[in-house]
């Protein structure tokens, strides 16, 4: 991890990425690894309230709403936001959030999906409330390594008492590429979450892709863990 630890991307440079079109994490389909492990996510609830910090235009979000749920994102991107709500056919709203100045929200019209285009960090559960389950794929190894701590209290203050938090890391060789997305490995997660939760892990698997080599890596594990508020 320290061959990354000083390594920086401003918010800017997300921008320009959706400007440019290079989102190559943005996957068109539905997430296998929260696919198979719903049911441990949900615990048997119906109707439950969805958390998708750095949500980019995941299809992951409407693919909940039609099963009943409800979801709130976070982005930075406002093309992403709109894209998603595009693509997804969906009619949308618009308004600004007097709790974040210059941030806004955009909402479907049954109020499902209702992604926030601001600052992660400006977000709270003082907008919106606690939730009852967090899908983090593509957030916290997108993160800079820096503002992992205060990333976790975020994401932790954003748990209700029976929250599970599914959480979506990469395993690689740092020295071999720079990021993001980042390394995250069992110990910083241990690291981050230990204290404020039981963590379960669910299980690894081959995410190498022939673009890899780009990156100059050799391999690529996807490993998903399922964390719980510690009982007080």
């Amino acid at each position: 991890m320290e061959a990354q630890a000083n390594r920086v991307m401003a918010l800017s440079e997300w921008e320009e990425r959706w400007q440019e079109g290079r989102i190559g994490f943005h996957q068109p389909h539905v997430h296998k690894l929260l696919e198979k492990n719903l049911d441990k996510v949900l615990c048997e609830r119906k109707e439950v309230r969805f958390f998708f910090p750095l949500c980019g235009k995941a299809v992951d979000m409407k693919w909940l709403a039609d099963k009943g749920h409800s979801v709130v994102g976070v982005e930075i991107s406002e093309k992403a936001i709109r894209q998603f709500f595009e693509e997804q056919k969906l009619t949308y709203s618009e308004e600004p959030v007097p709790a974040i100045p210059g941030a806004k929200v955009f909402k479907t019209s049954d109020g499902k999906i209702a992604l926030y285009q601001c600052d992660l960090y400006k977000f709270s559960s003082d907008v919106t409330g606690q939730f009852g389950a967090i899908w983090d794929r593509g957030s916290l190894v997108a993160i800079n390594p820096c503002d992992r701590q205060r990333y976790a209290a975020l994401i932790t203050s954003l748990m209700d008492k029976t929250s599970k938090y599914l959480l979506d890391t990469l395993l690689y060789n740092p020295e071999l590429f720079k990021g993001p997305p980042f390394l995250v490995s069992d110990e910083d997660i241990k690291s981050l979450f230990g204290e404020s939760c039981d963590i379960l892990f669910v299980e690894s698997t081959d995410a190498f892709q022939e673009r890899h080599k780009q990156w100059g890596l050799d391999y690529l594990t996807e490993k998903v863990h399922l964390l719980s508020p510690k009982a007080n």
